[in-house]
């Protein structure tokens, strides 16, 4: 399992942007996209567009492949926080250390996004 350079760009610039949502720790398992728009969003943008939405690539797999990408971290939309904190526990989990510190950073710009919203 190697970090997904192009995905961990992606989120970085999406929360640069404001696009994530601040959702809590246990809301990934709702929030996630289901199998059917996963589906969808590669019908409409290609495998490779799929691939940004993840932080890990599982190289044993075929490219062609959603069994290529792990880790996803958003909705095809935002980043979640819960997503990229689930990312972060189970990367710390496998000892894949690359993931684990680039779900460290993503977990970081958010929580300095979340203490911004607050103070307003």
């Amino acid at each position: 399992m190697k970090l997904n350079e192009r995905g961990y760009a992606h989120a970085q610039e999406l929360i640069e942007d404001g696009h994530a949502v601040l959702d809590e720790r246990d809301d990934w398992s709702e929030h996630q996209p289901s199998t059917a728009t996963e589906n969808q969003f590669i019908e409409e943008h290609g495998i490779s567009e799929y691939g940004k939405w993840h932080l890990g690539i599982d190289e044993k797999k075929d490219k062609e492949t959603k069994g290529r990408y792990k880790f996803p971290y958003g909705d095809f939309v935002n980043v979640h926080r819960c997503a990229v904190l689930a990312a972060e526990s189970r990367a710390a989990q496998y000892d894949y250390i690359e993931i684990e510190n680039a779900s460290a950073h993503l977990h970081g710009m958010l929580e300095t996004l979340k203490q911004g919203a607050a103070r307003r």
